[in-house]
């Protein structure tokens, strides 16, 4: 019997394909794999990132290599920060052989927060993404958060005799940014365009606190993203942002919306 070798192993993806239609992206999604994520300013948290690669196909060309891009990321946890995924972007570019590409990671990120009045310390949940995209000669990489807030409804503030009703809304930002701004600095840039902000824990005092606060920040839909866009627009290190504002209505089955790019 002749041994099995790589080269005796037909590469059907290699063929030529004569249907002569390219593909603008091609790749693996919802892999799941350890990272290391840097900060701005040097600090790291271990976490698991749900990473997307793809590249462009040229249309002479049957398929792309899959397992090159598991292999990207290797055995250990990768250290990723803007720069890094830059390189790795351009890494991809290279072992696949493509003029294009993409690569996604989303991951659960973790602020430790202190409560307003009794002071005690725990940890806030945020979504986080980074994305590094373009061809072999420029890379762009863009981080994305959301951030869970409360808003109180003025109209309701003004026309309730007992309160007004508020909720939890989300604001979702994506900033093409200076790798000196950290995800850190992002979230509370954020969250202080909110009638007030979340924490993990809170004693009855915090409560109270948080309650009163949201009640003299009254804020619509309208009024937060407008509110976030100015703050982002007057950072000098973001470049150019994607915002969305949902409110999770507490008396309709419906979220107000509002969204914009600058």
């Amino acid at each position: 019997m002749s041994a099995v070798t790589s080269e005796t192993i037909p590469d059907i993806q290699g063929l030529v394909d004569t249907r002569r239609i390219a593909i603008d992206a091609v790749g693996i999604k919802g892999l799941r794999h350890p990272v290391v994520i840097q900060e701005a300013d040097g600090t790291t948290q271990s976490t698991i990132a749900t990473c997307t690669f793809t590249v462009n196909l040229p249309h002479d060309r049957k398929g792309t290599h899959m397992s090159r891009f598991v292999a990207l990321l290797g055995d250990a946890p990768r250290v990723i920060s803007t720069a890094a995924l830059a390189a790795l972007h351009r890494e991809m570019l290279e072992l696949l052989d493509a003029d294009f590409g993409t690569i996604e990671m989303n991951f659960p990120y973790f602020v430790r927060k202190v409560a307003p009045k009794s002071g005690v310390s725990s940890l806030m949940d945020y979504g986080a993404r980074l994305t590094a995209t373009g061809d072999r000669c420029t890379t762009h990489v863009t981080m994305g958060v959301e951030v869970p807030v409360t808003s109180l409804c003025p109209c309701s503030k003004e026309i309730s005799q007992y309160g007004a009703h508020n909720q939890r809304s989300h604001i979702r930002a994506e900033v093409e940014c200076e790798p000196t701004l950290g995800l850190t600095e992002l979230i509370q840039l954020l969250e202080a365009q909110a009638s007030c902000e979340l924490f993990g824990l809170l004693k009855r005092a915090d409560e109270k606190y948080i309650t009163e606060r949201a009640y003299e920040n009254p804020k619509f839909v309208e009024d937060m993203i407008r509110d976030v866009a100015h703050a982002l627009g007057e950072e000098p290190r973001i470049h150019g942002f994607s915002v969305e504002v949902e409110n999770f209505e507490s008396i309709h089955n419906h979220s107000a919306y509002a969204r914009l790019s600058r």
